[in-house]
Order: structure tokens, then sequence, then C-alpha cells
């Protein structure tokens, strides 16, 4: 009996080409199972992590209550999910929150320009100075939360359970172990 018959079958039962078929599909499966690719992400690669501080600044949140916005969690010592770049990061520690006064440029006649408070109607908008606190790999190009790289400028989305709002990285602050 020959290996190879005149129709292209081994031992006259099976294909060659279904038994390369075979082959490759069998290949494929050991490949995924015995030699899985790296996990993680880039960022984690000759990483460490360190606790880190971001500062935010909200403007023009508005708000007719903000004690309200306060009752449940969104307060110094608790807790808020972050968003960069449209990806979940997860719960993090608000450090501090401290709400700024409303001011207003007002021109002098001497020429010179005085701040002062806005006593104009709107009471509804709200701008707030917030302090973040949590864990970021530090990487090379900086530190990274998540899969994200953290950065002045960058806008953050702040989500809870009453409050869904964006804010603007002011400050990076990595501290030491």
């Amino acid at each position: 009996m020959a290996i190879l018959d005149s129709k292209g079958r081994l031992f006259g039962k099976i294909s060659i080409l279904d038994f390369g078929a075979l082959l490759v599909i069998l290949l494929v499966i050991f490949g995924i199972f015995l030699f899985p690719g790296g996990s993680g992400s880039v960022a984690q690669v000759g990483s460490k992590t360190v606790p880190i501080e971001v500062d935010l600044v909200v403007r023009g949140l508005n708000v007719r209550d903000p004690e309200q916005l306060y009752a449940r969690g969104f307060e110094k010592g608790g807790k808020t999910k972050v968003i960069i770049r449209n990806q979940p990061y997860g719960t993090i520690d608000i450090k501090s929150i401290q709400v700024l006064p409303r001011t207003i440029m007002v021109p002098q006649p001497d020429g010179s320009v005085k701040e002062l408070p806005d006593t104009r109607s709107n009471n509804f908008s709200t701008d707030m100075l917030l302090t973040l606190q949590g864990k970021a790999q530090v990487t090379a190009d900086g530190p990274v939360l998540g899969n994200s790289k953290v950065k002045i400028g960058m806008p953050i989305e702040l989500d809870g359970f009453n409050y869904n709002f964006n804010s603007t990285v002011i400050d990076v602050r990595l501290q030491d172990k």
C-alpha cells in the first residue's frame, strides 16, 4: 500500500489538503494555549507604582444646590469614579475639595483692574479645585493611571451617584515612597 495514492490521499483515506488544514489548526491551538502573549499593558513594562496626587479644576459646574452634590460621597475623604479619555480607571480617593469664589475683573477710573466678587444673578455656576490621590505607574513618559497617561491640561471625567462632569488637570505630584 502506497503512502500517497493517485487522488492525493494519505493511505487512501484522508486528503493531503485536509491533513495540512488540520495541522495548521492544531499548531494555532498549541500556540494560543502554550505560548500566550505578554499580559498587561505596555505602560506597565519597566515601571514602578508610587502614590500620586492630581489637582483638578472644575469651571462653571451648573448645580442648583452644591450641598446636594456633597451628600452622596462627593466629599473630602470620599471616593469618586474616574474616566480618562473615555476609559474607566476605577475609583480614586478625594483628598480635598475647595469651592473657588466667583470673581469678575472690574476696570477702575485710574486704568488699573481690580478683582471683585461677582454679584450677578447666576447663582447656579460653581468653580472648584479638587485634589485626588491614588496609585500610579511611573514610566519614562510620565505617570499612568490605568492605561492612560496623566498630564497637565488633559480632561478627566468624574462620575458618581448624582453627578457626572468634566474637569481639567492643573497639577500632578508624585510622592516619594
